[in-house]
């Protein structure tokens, strides 16, 4: 399990900025962060990076000054992309990419690739055994070594290697829908201030529409912008309202609409002039907004881990975060057709925290949460309970992050009682547990999680749908059973 700082939380169901004592154990780190944190700030400005996206990879390298020109490493451009290695020879330094030679020295504005002179536009550097050069010499460099086009965009800091571009759509129903449709599965960080939320892609390569401007005349969302810098390409989303975006197919699709009015009413209050950001692909708060009617869910059904975060590798070809998606989707439809209405945090790629999880669930203020995970050993279904860590009661305005979910452990405990039953009726080896399964200790309502494992040795009997709705099935008559129980406690 992994340790975090916590935050605190406000009777309300979410965390305002205020975080309690980290634990010990953790200062050394929280002090290091520090120290970069002021490093940064007088600096004055961020450290500077080029993003590069390719067939093979997508990442991102830090660029260094020299001259007034920004370098990076060109190792490090074309390892992820074939084999490559280097050597330095007093001031010369030699690359060798596949069955491509180049030859550079230090102090030299122009190399010699295949034999063939090239112009670098400024001068290479030798750094401890490290060849920098000119960012703007990548356009005329990688051609040379990896024989295909490339696209460079210095000023934004990304590079484009190949037809790898994800272009996009975006369109406004009448209904105050946004949707965007990308040719690819993005997943975006997500952040809202009053009256605009940000979509930055940092990992995926996105580029502009025929205008980098999008206007609607719509007054709820009246307009849309692009923009890119610093490695990444930013969407900025105009509001009147605070409003939440959603994942779906695949992540190739991301839909814009009004926050439920739930989510709204649990955010903080904002002074006049005070700007308030949310760092989770949630709602932006706009105190004077009308709160638009919205469907509240009894069940948040949360599919684990996502994104960079993969989860358990279950076979070589077999990942936890794609079960967890699957099973999300077969228990949404066993839940809902048992008149349970039903939100999915998770329906694609996308990353998501463990607080950003929990902070979904408390501002829903669903009746109950439900985490699914997979795993590889054991046999069966384990359901558990938060374990939650020893301190004092909460005093004062603000409960702590950490024990959040203390007044509903009975609850939670009643719900997961109930599943284990459905699922023993069903022969379906299943054990209870308690643990200290983030985000079930944060959570301000009801909070259970699932583990599914094969019932044999065959970790591929978790893709068969005939055994995830064996499984959802009990899972959602159970909650169904204790819908009344589960209801009175919200």
């Amino acid at each position: 399990m992994r340790s975090t700082s916590h935050p605190v939380l406000p009777s309300a169901g979410v965390p305002p900025a205020v975080a309690q004592a980290f634990p010990p154990r953790r200062w050394f780190l929280f002090l290091s962060l520090a120290l970069l944190f002021c490093a940064l700030t007088l600096s004055g400005a961020p450290e500077k990076h080029l993003s590069v996206y390719s067939v093979a990879a997508n990442y991102s390298l830090p660029l260094v000054q020299h001259d007034g020109r920004d370098c990076v490493g060109l190792l490090e451009v074309l390892e992820p992309l074939g084999k490559v290695s280097a050597r330095a020879e007093g001031s010369r330094w030699r690359l060798r990419y596949n069955s491509v030679e180049g030859d550079f020295q230090a102090g030299k504005t122009h190399a010699r690739i295949q034999g063939r002179d090239s112009d670098l536009g400024g001068t290479f550097v030798m750094e401890n055994n490290r060849g920098l050069v000119p960012v703007s010499s990548l356009s005329t460099l990688l051609p040379r070594f990896l024989g295909g086009p490339v696209t460079l965009r210095e000023e934004s800091g990304r590079l484009f290697i190949g037809s790898v571009a994800t272009h996009f759509t975006a369109s406004l129903g009448t209904d105050n829908r946004l949707v965007f449709n990308f040719t690819a599965p993005v997943s975006p960080t997500i952040a809202t201030e009053p009256g605009t939320l940000r979509m930055t892609f940092s990992r995926d390569p996105v580029v502009a529409p025929a205008s980098p401007t999008l206007t609607f005349g719509n007054k709820t969302i009246p307009s849309a912008n692009y923009s890119e810098g610093n490695g990444a390409a930013v969407v900025s989303v105009a509001s009147t309202v605070p409003v939440m975006a959603t994942f779906s197919n695949d992540g190739r699709t991301i839909t814009i609409t009004p926050a439920p009015a739930s989510a709204q009413n649990a955010l903080p209050p904002v002074a006049a002039g005070a700007l308030s950001t949310q760092t989770q692909p949630g709602v932006a708060a706009s105190p004077n907004a009308p709160a638009p009617v919205s469907r509240r869910y009894f069940a948040v059904v949360d599919a684990s881990h996502g994104g960079d975060d993969h989860g358990e590798t279950l076979s070589t070809t077999l990942l936890e975060k794609d079960i967890t998606v699957a099973l999300a989707r077969s228990l949404r439809q066993e839940l809902e057709s048992r008149g349970i209405t039903t939100l999915v945090l998770r329906d694609s790629d996308a990353n998501l925290s463990l607080d950003q999880r929990a902070i979904f669930a408390n501002a829903d203020h669903a009746a109950i949460y439900i985490a699914l995970h997979a795993a590889s050993s054991g046999h069966g279904v384990h359901v558990y309970t938060a374990l939650l860590p020893d301190g004092d009661e909460d005093r004062g305005p603000f409960r702590s992050w950490s024990t959040a979910q203390h007044a509903w452990l009975p609850i939670s405990q009643t719900a997961a009682t109930a599943v284990a039953a459905e699922l023993q009726r069903r022969q379906v080896p299943v054990r209870s547990l308690a643990a200290p399964l983030r985000p079930l200790n944060n959570v301000t309502g009801a909070a259970i999680a699932v583990e599914i494992a094969p019932q044999g040795s065959d970790s591929s009997q978790l893709t068969a749908p005939d055994y995830q709705q064996l499984i959802t099935s009990a899972v959602a008559t159970a909650i169904a059973a204790t819908r009344d129980q589960l209801g009175a406690a919200q």
